[in-house]
Protein backbone atom coordinates (compact mmCIF):
# COMPACT_ATOMS: atom_id res chain seq x y z
CA UNK A 1 0.00 0.00 0.00
CA UNK A 2 1.28 3.47 -0.79
CA UNK A 3 0.27 6.87 0.48
CA UNK A 4 -0.41 9.75 -1.89
CA UNK A 5 1.87 12.77 -1.50
CA UNK A 6 1.46 15.48 -4.13
CA UNK A 7 4.74 17.12 -3.09
CA UNK A 8 6.79 13.96 -3.50
CA UNK A 9 8.29 13.16 -6.93
CA UNK A 10 5.89 10.81 -8.65
CA UNK A 11 3.16 11.73 -6.18
CA UNK A 12 3.71 8.80 -3.80
CA UNK A 13 5.76 8.01 -0.69
CA UNK A 14 7.54 4.73 -0.10
CA UNK A 15 5.33 1.77 0.78
CA UNK A 16 3.85 2.31 4.26
CA UNK A 17 3.06 -1.26 5.31
CA UNK A 18 4.97 -4.11 6.86
CA UNK A 19 8.54 -4.10 8.08
CA UNK A 20 9.64 -1.53 5.52
CA UNK A 21 7.06 0.88 6.88
CA UNK A 22 8.43 0.39 10.41
CA UNK A 23 12.05 1.08 9.50
CA UNK A 24 10.98 4.24 7.69
CA UNK A 25 8.96 5.46 10.68
CA UNK A 26 11.09 8.00 12.59
CA UNK A 27 9.30 7.73 15.94
CA UNK A 28 9.45 3.93 15.81
CA UNK A 29 13.16 4.02 15.00
CA UNK A 30 13.74 6.48 17.87
CA UNK A 31 11.90 4.23 20.32
CA UNK A 32 13.81 1.09 19.36
CA UNK A 33 17.16 2.90 19.24
CA UNK A 34 16.65 4.48 22.69
CA UNK A 35 15.65 1.07 24.10
CA UNK A 36 18.72 -0.67 22.65
CA UNK A 37 21.09 2.07 23.84
CA UNK A 38 19.59 1.98 27.36
CA UNK A 39 19.81 -1.82 27.57
CA UNK A 40 23.44 -1.69 26.42
CA UNK A 41 24.25 1.04 28.95
CA UNK A 42 22.86 -1.19 31.73
CA UNK A 43 25.71 -3.63 31.10
CA UNK A 44 28.27 -0.90 31.78
CA UNK A 45 26.48 0.79 34.68
CA UNK A 46 26.13 -2.61 36.37
CA UNK A 47 29.85 -3.27 35.88
CA UNK A 48 30.64 0.16 37.32
CA UNK A 49 28.58 -0.43 40.46
CA UNK A 50 29.33 -4.14 41.01
CA UNK A 51 32.76 -4.52 39.36
CA UNK A 52 31.62 -7.62 37.50
CA UNK A 53 30.05 -8.25 34.13
CA UNK A 54 26.47 -9.54 33.98
CA UNK A 55 25.33 -10.02 30.41
CA UNK A 56 21.77 -10.73 31.54
CA UNK A 57 21.57 -6.94 32.02
CA UNK A 58 21.26 -6.73 28.22
CA UNK A 59 17.80 -8.32 28.37
CA UNK A 60 16.74 -7.79 32.00
CA UNK A 61 14.47 -5.18 33.51
CA UNK A 62 15.46 -2.72 36.22
CA UNK A 63 18.79 -0.94 36.50
CA UNK A 64 20.33 2.25 35.15
CA UNK A 65 18.96 3.73 32.91
CA UNK A 66 15.30 2.81 32.50
CA UNK A 67 15.00 1.40 28.99
CA UNK A 68 11.19 1.45 29.06
CA UNK A 69 11.29 5.15 29.86
CA UNK A 70 13.93 5.79 27.20
CA UNK A 71 11.79 3.94 24.67
CA UNK A 72 8.53 5.82 25.28
CA UNK A 73 10.18 9.22 25.71
CA UNK A 74 12.20 8.66 22.52
CA UNK A 75 8.96 7.84 20.70
CA UNK A 76 7.17 10.87 22.14
CA UNK A 77 10.05 13.28 21.46
CA UNK A 78 10.40 12.12 17.85
CA UNK A 79 6.64 12.57 17.34
CA UNK A 80 6.90 16.07 18.82
CA UNK A 81 9.77 17.00 16.52
CA UNK A 82 8.24 15.49 13.37
CA UNK A 83 4.50 16.17 13.86
CA UNK A 84 4.61 18.99 16.40
CA UNK A 85 3.72 19.17 20.06
CA UNK A 86 0.16 20.19 19.17
CA UNK A 87 -0.58 16.90 17.42
CA UNK A 88 -2.87 14.26 18.83
CA UNK A 89 -0.11 11.66 18.43
CA UNK A 90 2.20 13.72 20.65
CA UNK A 91 -0.53 14.03 23.30
CA UNK A 92 -1.05 10.25 23.31
CA UNK A 93 2.70 9.66 23.51
CA UNK A 94 3.08 12.15 26.35
CA UNK A 95 0.34 10.57 28.45
CA UNK A 96 1.72 7.11 27.67
CA UNK A 97 5.22 8.23 28.72
CA UNK A 98 3.96 9.62 32.02
CA UNK A 99 2.11 6.39 32.82
CA UNK A 100 5.17 4.26 32.02
CA UNK A 101 7.48 6.47 34.12
CA UNK A 102 5.05 6.47 37.04
CA UNK A 103 4.72 2.70 36.85
CA UNK A 104 8.50 2.16 36.62
CA UNK A 105 9.34 4.29 39.65
CA UNK A 106 6.24 3.46 41.66
CA UNK A 107 4.43 0.17 41.24
CA UNK A 108 7.28 -1.87 39.73
CA UNK A 109 9.88 -0.43 42.13
CA UNK A 110 7.80 -1.40 45.15
CA UNK A 111 6.96 -4.83 43.69
CA UNK A 112 10.70 -5.45 43.37
CA UNK A 113 11.31 -4.37 46.95
CA UNK A 114 8.54 -6.69 48.14
CA UNK A 115 10.13 -9.54 46.18
CA UNK A 116 13.44 -8.90 48.00
CA UNK A 117 11.73 -9.10 51.38
CA UNK A 118 9.87 -12.27 50.40
CA UNK A 119 13.14 -13.83 49.21
CA UNK A 120 14.71 -13.09 52.62
CA UNK A 121 11.72 -14.60 54.42
CA UNK A 122 11.78 -17.75 52.28
CA UNK A 123 15.47 -18.36 53.05
CA UNK A 124 14.66 -18.29 56.79
CA UNK A 125 11.91 -20.92 56.56
CA UNK A 126 12.58 -24.44 57.84
CA UNK A 127 13.43 -26.97 55.10
CA UNK A 128 10.15 -28.85 55.56
CA UNK A 129 7.98 -25.76 54.98
CA UNK A 130 5.78 -26.04 51.83
CA UNK A 131 7.28 -22.91 50.17
CA UNK A 132 10.90 -23.34 51.31
CA UNK A 133 11.86 -24.82 47.92
CA UNK A 134 10.39 -21.88 45.97
CA UNK A 135 12.90 -20.38 43.59
CA UNK A 136 13.82 -16.75 44.34
CA UNK A 137 11.55 -14.05 42.96
CA UNK A 138 12.95 -11.48 40.55
CA UNK A 139 13.59 -8.32 42.51
CA UNK A 140 15.00 -6.03 39.82
CA UNK A 141 11.65 -4.99 38.41
CA UNK A 142 11.42 -1.23 38.82
CA UNK A 143 13.57 1.86 38.83
CA UNK A 144 14.59 4.61 41.18
CA UNK A 145 13.52 8.12 40.18
CA UNK A 146 17.12 8.81 39.07
CA UNK A 147 17.11 5.78 36.75
CA UNK A 148 13.81 6.95 35.26
CA UNK A 149 15.13 10.51 34.83
CA UNK A 150 18.27 9.29 33.05
CA UNK A 151 16.14 7.07 30.81
CA UNK A 152 13.94 10.08 30.00
CA UNK A 153 16.96 12.25 29.14
CA UNK A 154 18.36 9.49 26.92
CA UNK A 155 14.99 9.16 25.18
CA UNK A 156 14.76 12.93 24.62
CA UNK A 157 18.24 13.08 23.09
CA UNK A 158 17.69 10.07 20.82
CA UNK A 159 14.16 11.18 19.88
CA UNK A 160 15.35 14.68 19.03
CA UNK A 161 18.29 13.50 16.92
CA UNK A 162 16.16 10.95 15.05
CA UNK A 163 13.27 13.41 14.69
CA UNK A 164 15.46 16.14 13.24
CA UNK A 165 17.07 13.70 10.81
CA UNK A 166 13.58 12.62 9.63
CA UNK A 167 12.50 16.18 8.75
Amino acid sequence: MTEADPGHPGGFLEPSGGFRGLIHNGPCVAAVLAFVIAQTLKLFTYWYSERRWDFTRLIGSGGMPSSHTGCVVGLTTAIGVIRGTGSEAFAVGLVFSIVVMYDASGVRLHAGRQASVLNMIITELPPDHPVSDTRPLRDSLGHTPLQVAVGAMLGMVVGYIVGVSWL
